[in-house]
């Protein structure tokens, strides 16, 4: 796992004078990755960093002699084509890339590469995001142990956890055409479906539309075919994490999912966070990886002195929901709930090694979901599903509005933020999707 160094000093402070505001979610200390372009260009997306309310172009930094030539060239063929490059390269690089970034960018560095720099910048709010990298499989976990009990007590309420879910990490491989960034637009799904009281089954719009709050895992190295990943070598196969929003269809997921899992009720639409934090950002917010007393300890494959002693990641989770009226007045989003990503019952390095456990083959930009998070409160839960009690009890929004799902117009925003005392607090920026009426 990522240790401490000096790019992790909380009294770094930056040039860039917007890095150094406490409510920035993209101080020195955090440097995310993504790809981005000109808004309203039709050129390439390249590789860039965001620092406070700026984007820095990487290549353009490189070219500038601020990067060495080896980041540079490896960046150069990231453009037009994601980070996977910069993610099959190895963990060592992309520390290299975080060292040199914070040199250049340190205040100590002074007026001169500001200057020097300055070409290589925009703001952010004139730049246009996209994936940060090809995807090419996407598998999404049921790691929130409180959302599966939550969920499972409105099916099963004596046994809402079935008897595997604490010895193996459970997932489902997901659709990865669908999935988009943040500030996309989906059209409500059609589907199957089939009212309890109903003696045969519809097709029409889905009625229990859902968001579902998750943290996505990027792949970084891959595995040769019939080569698992030990534990203690997991993280060295990790790029870095997102915020995922993993909207579900639950009317259609209650007619279709027996016997085999999740299909068309998961695989209409997926958003992600176009900031990828690194593993070396994440780690002044690592935390010990506990068990409740009496929980069965994982199978020795899963369990690692390191993933022991630092395996979860502390991040302040939450839900915010815009309506169409609201936005139309104006008002802010109403946040719905809060929980905390330390929570979750199988940690990102767990997840890697079981997915290639197998001998399955992991490429770089892989991407994994964790599951929805929840909190152990009521009102903690990452879904609507959870929130409603299955759709029976509304909640109220600010303005008097109600809801049990998702209707046309609705605007669902994730947030991500961490922080632990005596670090400086770093965030995920916007994860952002909304909701259209389906296809006439």
């Amino acid at each position: 796992m990522t240790d401490l160094d000096h790019t992790h000093d909380p009294a770094l402070r930056s040039w860039v004078a917007s890095a150094n505001a406490a409510d920035t979610d993209f101080p020195i200390q955090n440097l995310p990755l993504g790809m981005a372009r000109a808004a309203g260009s039709t050129g390439a997306f390249r590789p860039v960093t965001a620092i406070g309310d700026q984007v820095l172009d990487l290549i353009a930094a490189a070219e500038l002699g601020a990067l060495s030539d080896a980041l540079g060239a490896v960046l150069r063929t990231c453009e037009g084509h994601g980070l996977n490059p910069l993610m099959a390269i190895g963990p060592g690089l992309r520390r290299q890339l975080r060292h040199e970034l914070v040199a250049a960018l340190q205040d100590d560095a002074g007026p001169k590469q500001a200057a020097l720099l300055a070409p290589a910048l925009k703001p952010m709010s004139e730049v246009e995001m996209t994936l940060p990298c090809r995807i090419g499989d996407y598998t999404d976990f049921y790691a929130g142990i409180h959302h599966a009990t939550a969920v499972g007590k409105l099916f099963r309420p004596d046994n809402p956890l079935l008897p595997n879910y604490k010895w193996v990490p459970i997932g489902y491989h997901g659709r990865v055409s669908s999935i988009g960034v943040s500030g996309q637009t989906f059209r409500r799904p059609l589907g199957q479906t089939k009212a309890p009281e109903a003696e045969a089954p519809g097709f029409g719009p889905v009625k229990r539309l859902d968001y579902e709050l998750e943290v996505g895992a990027l792949v970084a190295t891959g595995n040769e075919p019939g080569r698992p990943v030990p534990i203690d070598e997991a993280e060295q196969h990790l790029f870095g994490l997102v915020l995922l929003n993993d909207w579900s269809a639950r009317d259609l997921q209650a007619w279709e999912y027996q016997p085999l899992g999740p299909f068309l009720a998961k695989s209409f639409a997926t958003t992600i966070s176009p900031w990828v934090i690194t593993m070396e950002a994440l780690a002044p917010f690592r935390r010990a990886f506990t068990r409740p007393d009496g929980d069965p300890r994982p199978l020795p494959y899963l369990d690692g002195a390191a993933n022991r002693e630092r395996g979860a990641i502390g991040i302040r989770l939450e839900v915010h929901l815009q309506t169409r009226a609201m936005r139309d007045a104006g008002q802010a989003p109403a946040k719905l709930m809060a929980s905390d990503f330390a929570d979750a019952y199988w940690t990102v390095a767990q997840m890697l090694t079981h997915h290639a456990s197998n001998g399955c083959n992991l490429q770089p930009g892989d991407l994994f979901g964790s599951g929805t998070m929840s909190g152990p409160a009521a009102d903690q839960g990452g879904s609507l599903l959870e929130l409603t009690q299955g759709g029976k009890q509304a909640i109220t929004l600010p303005g008097g509005e109600q809801r049990t799902f998702l209707q046309d117009g609705d605007s669902v925003a994730l947030v991500g933020r961490c922080e632990a005392p005596g670090r400086r607090a770093i965030g995920f920026g916007p994860c952002v999707g909304t909701v259209m009426p389906a296809v006439a």
